[in-house]
């Protein structure tokens, strides 16, 4: 399987490790090209702002599009969980559009109040040590949205079909479970696509 993590801003080099401690390549994407051979994407953490200005210079938005609508899998963490949201609060248009849910920013807190939790992710399973930074939460799902994990009645991971999203850093722990379970995802929808 060949995963790419976008790499224009971010927590790149870790996801990278993480989807390598699990036994696949993952490869650093720079460029619009390079998207064609993939069989996933990570979109990391980072600042989302900055990220889509990014994704608009160098012309990514239409193909990531494309990518999920081509059913192959993504995975947004933090920040690419706000470029995944079809809708966020406080502003008129989302990112990527992509995923249907409403997702505020900084819903808990600004970076001094970063903290770890452990969650009970569905499908993953029990005390995921669970990094939040600047974290946004899941405000809303749609009808095909499942929930995977909550904190404190906040909705922090979702699935919907092929896109994957979480307001934590799984890549910031040696815990791979989440990283796992993205990748059964891709290994699922290549099964399907051959």
């Amino acid at each position: 399987m060949k995963i790419g993590v976008l790499g224009l801003q971010g927590a790149v080099r870790e996801h990278i490790r993480s989807v390598e401690a699990c036994g696949e390549e993952a490869f650093e994407i720079k460029k619009v090209d390079q998207l064609k051979d993939l069989d996933g994407l990570i979109l990391p953490g980072g600042e989302s702002t900055t990220m889509r200005r990014l994704i608009d210079r160098y012309g990514f938005l239409e193909p990531i599009k494309e990518l999920a609508n081509s059913g192959k899998p993504i995975f947004g963490t933090c920040a690419g969980l706000i470029l995944l949201a079809k809708e966020i609060v406080g502003y008129q248009q989302p990112h990527l559009g992509l995923m249907d849910v409403t997702v505020e920013r900084n819903s808990f807190g600004r970076q001094r109040e970063s903290f770890e939790a452990e969650l009970d992710i569905k499908d993953v399973g029990e005390s995921f040590p669970a990094v939040f930074i600047r974290a946004p939460h899941i405000v809303k799902v749609g009808p095909n949205v499942e929930v995977l994990a909550k904190h404190e009645d906040r909705i922090v991971a979702a699935r919907e079909g092929n896109l994957l999203g979480c307001s934590f850093h799984p890549e910031l722990t040696d815990d791979y479970r989440f990283t796992k379970y993205f990748l059964n995802m891709v290994k699922e929808a290549k099964q399907a696509r051959v």
